[in-house]
């Protein structure tokens, strides 16, 4: 499956970008995993977004945080694909794209990410290893997990 990539500022979104990348975690975090909580958390406009569109639909998508934001090391959230396009590989693609487009941004370093447990395996694919205990995220079990840095 082809996908237009998109990595922009928060103040480099449009108004349509910024709406699809919206509703596409509030499709997925709050309605499809029954979670409710307020997902703009005021990080968005400290971030880069990395969207990926089928056409007019984005279909993927990851927050991406320079160092000091969520945690002191880098960082990659908000990490989602829609239904449509799940056990397609979308979703490794967004992750290895994340992961790049990270390192271009804010330079080399670790990148730490909350992950829900079920995915534990998905991540260490790409160099994460588990770095907490489970703990309770919003009435659902997450692991602190690391990729240590590249150089």
């Amino acid at each position: 499956m082809e996908f237009k990539t998109i990595t922009k500022s928060f103040e480099e979104l449009s108004p349509k970008e910024l709406y699809d990348l919206l509703q596409l975690r509030s499709a997925v975090f709050v309605v499809e995993q029954n979670c409710v909580f307020l997902d703009p958390d005021g990080l968005d406009d400290q971030c880069n977004h990395l969207l990926f569109y089928s056409g007019a639909t984005l279909e993927a998508y990851a927050r991406l945080l320079p160092a000091g934001v969520s945690y002191p090391e880098l960082s990659i959230g908000r990490i989602i694909t829609s239904a449509a396009v799940r056990g397609t590989g979308v979703g490794q693609q967004l992750v290895q794209k994340a992961i790049d487009e990270t390192y271009r941004l804010f330079g080399q370093g670790p990148i730490k990410i909350g992950a829900q447990l079920y995915a534990k395996k998905f991540y260490e694919r790409f160099g994460f290893v588990q770095s907490s205990e489970v703990y309770d995220e919003d009435g659902i079990d997450h692991i602190k997990m690391i990729k240590p840095s590249e150089v």
